[in-house]
């Protein structure tokens, strides 16, 4: 698993604004003379699709897949009645071919850091059926992230990274939405929500674009990369990572293949220190801080 390291920073002192520091980094302004970017331009993209290779894989679960793990929403009625009593949690999503779905597969290194690349369409967290979709998701440093809830009742956030600033926020109304962005890379950051303590996601955050989470099926691909070796690792929440050093030709493919098993479970994510709040003073703090 990726090691844990030292939190940088604290929430900020509000309650109702537990935003995200800064926006920076997302990389959407070019270099303009000297080094410093320049305003409003935009930055094409660095890799030749002419002569760019790509990676395609699959990722599978072998040996008997565990039974999906039911969630009890009893105390929701409208979400349980919307799940019509079908809510499974989304931790172990085995396809019918053995694929295994919800896994995080990037470019971990061999990258050239100095490639800049465009911003992407800002990426979307929702809160649907006391459910956040996606389960697993992706973004680039410096990228829009959107939270909305598409619910009815009160849901709230509570994303506790390692390297970024965290954030807990509640949206108490349907159709809330608010945007925040991580400046630093980071796998994983996990988001839980403390109302309906069965709702988890996992948001990975990279210094490019060359990640992808599985559907159910396994499989993936990986697009424009740049000729060259690379550490591809892939990560699940259950079952830990994996990494394979590939070697991406130019206008060509490469083929890999990740298995995962039971006997790999019992290393999940770290789920980061709880956000404490004092509705007295109206702060927070961290959950080991005194």
């Amino acid at each position: 698993m990726v090691e844990a390291r030292g939190l940088r920073g604290l929430v900020a002192p509000s309650l109702m604004a537990l935003v995200l520091a800064g926006c920076g980094g997302g990389g959407d302004e070019a270099p303009a003379e000297g080094g410093s970017p320049a305003a409003g331009a935009v930055i094409e993209h660095p890799v030749d699709a002419a002569t760019a290779g790509s990676i395609r894989g699959t990722v599978k679960f072998t040996g008997t897949a565990p039974a999906a793990e039911k969630i009890d929403m009893s105390d929701e009625p409208t979400c349980a009645s919307s799940q019509g009593a079908n809510a499974v949690r989304h931790t172990v999503m085995v396809g019918a071919d053995g694929g295994l779905g919800n896994v995080f597969v990037y470019v971990k290194e061999g990258l050239d850091p100095a490639l800049k690349f465009p911003a992407g369409e800002q990426v979307v967290l929702d809160q649907q059926g006391c459910e956040y979709r996606p389960h697993v998701m992706g973004l680039t440093a410096g990228e829009s992230l959107k939270v909305k809830n598409s619910d009815a009742l009160l849901h709230n956030i509570n994303a506790t990274p390692t390297l970024n600033r965290g954030f807990n926020r509640s949206q108490p109304q349907q159709n809330m939405e608010f945007d925040v962005a991580f400046t630093t890379p980071e796998v994983m950051i996990p988001v839980r929500c403390d109302v309906h303590g069965w709702m988890e996601a996992y948001i990975g955050v990279t210094a490019h674009p060359y990640r992808t989470v599985t559907p159910e099926a396994g499989t993936f691909t990986l697009d424009r990369l740049p000729a060259g070796t690379y550490t591809l690792e892939a990560w699940h929440e259950k079952y830990g990572t994996q990494t394979q050093v590939v070697v991406v030709p130019a206008s060509g493919m490469v083929d890999v293949a990740f298995t995962f098993d039971a006997s790999m479970a019992g290393r999940p994510v770290p789920m980061g220190p709880e956000l404490v709040l004092d509705m007295h003073a109206g702060t927070a703090r961290r959950a080991s801080q005194q």
